[in-house]
């Protein structure tokens, strides 16, 4: 029987892990943060990434853990409403934001119910250990090698073993960072509407996140005029805020965190893969954060890679050479869905650049909004059909 060694217990190495031992297979999950509760995590599911965890039969673990469906989304021009949309916008799942921390750690306790699961935490891998040519397993930090059959990289968008394994990243260019803040919610907790806020050139989003608190990511530009560490937040939030949520930020200053930067990455590996090695999630294709697909992204990776690799490693005898022919396969079956959502969600960021250069868009579209709100709600729809449900049709068939 063959073992794993997976590196990295976030989204897509978490549930891969619990997919592979529930079928027998031996894994070691090696993760080098001592807890999940790191700063920033993302916790939107869309319904891909519920449809994914349901597959998987972990979608019943939400109802224990910290979440908030929403509502509607709302973008807001000027202080106007451009548009609005009603959740559930197909079908009958809503977006649905959960504490990521708890669900990793839920997942991590099922998988701990199997004698042939072992959880490394506080571990970083230092290296990868080869035989020949084809990775064998890894070197931790501790100097413990631990061999694998076949070693997974899932350790995010500055992942070690992409550099190790020397698989360029090819970045693609994305023109802003996040700057993110909580807030108390307040009175605020009747509806959970995801704001996309635009007053002139300034712009950012709102939403009541699973921890009940109101979290803020404000777009941050190579041209801004300011320095961000020197702003005064709470008046440059309210200024940029309808009257309404001006005073609830007034009112809940004391509550308002310091920003936290978010630099955003995105970009694709051209190869996933060496022998005896393979990449997913951010790892080997890191996300804009447009619609949360970092998360929903790496449940569907997971679930591929388990239909090709689970019939190979459950065989008695490992055959190590049929494990490297279906890697190829795995980035092929994943990729043009990746490059189709990071493509989408360049075209998101674009519709806003065009409104934030021009003032002349700007006040067209708040001066005419009663009669072109039909065609611009339309047309974000229709953006939004891939970015909520996927791509490509993702079952778990093992």
């Amino acid at each position: 029987m063959a073992q794993v060694v997976i590196v990295g217990a976030g989204p897509v190495g978490a549930t891969l892990a619990l997919i592979l031992i529930q079928r027998g297979i031996t894994v070691k999950l090696i993760e080098a943060s001592r807890d999940f509760k790191r700063l920033f995590r993302g916790e939107g599911l869309m319904p891909s990434g519920l449809d994914a965890l349901d597959q998987m039969n972990l979608l019943k673990l939400l109802p224990d853990l910290p979440h908030q469906t929403i509502d509607a989304w709302e973008v807001l021009l000027s202080g106007r409403s451009l548009f609005r949309v009603e959740e559930p916008i197909e079908g009958k799942v809503r977006c649905t934001t959960v504490s990521q921390p708890h669900l990793l750690t839920a997942i991590i306790e099922q998988a701990q119910q199997y004698p042939q699961f072992e959880f490394i935490q506080g571990q970083p891998v230092q290296d990868l250990i080869y035989s020949g040519d084809r990775v064998c397993g890894v070197k931790l930090g501790s100097g413990q090698i631990i061999n694998a059959d076949l070693v997974i990289g899932g350790d995010g968008r500055n992942s070690t073993l992409r550099n190790k394994a020397n698989l360029t990243l090819t970045k693609l260019q994305n023109p802003i960072d996040i700057l993110w803040f909580k807030l108390d919610s307040g009175s605020l907790k009747s509806e959970n509407t995801f704001y996309s806020i635009v007053q002139g050139r300034e712009a950012f989003g709102l939403f009541r996140a699973s921890d009940g608190q109101l979290h803020i990511g404000w777009g941050l530009h190579k041209d801004d005029d300011y320095d961000w560490k020197e702003v005064d937040w709470v008046a440059k939030l309210a200024a940029t805020s309808p009257p309404w949520l001006a005073e609830h930020i007034r009112r809940h200053q004391e509550s308002l965190t310091k920003p936290l930067l978010l630099s955003v990455m995105v970009g694709r590996c051209d190869r996933w893969f060496i022998p005896g090695l393979l990449l997913l999630g951010d790892a080997v294709h890191p996300m804009s954060p447009i619609r949360a697909q970092g998360i929903n992204m790496a449940f569907r990776d997971a679930i591929v890679a388990a239909n090709y690799l689970v019939p190979l490693l459950n065989q008695t005898v490992v055959d190590t050479d049929k494990i490297d022919s279906v890697l190829p396969q795995i980035q092929q079956a994943r990729e043009p869905e990746i490059v189709h959502i990071q493509q989408l969600q360049a075209e998101e960021i674009a519709q806003a650049e065009k409104l934030r250069h021009s003032a002349f868009l700007r006040w067209g579209a708040k001066t005419f909004t009663p009669i072109i709100r039909p065609g611009i709600r339309a047309s974000w729809l229709r953006r939004q059909k891939q970015l909520r449900q996927g791509v490509t049709e993702v079952r778990l068939s093992v």
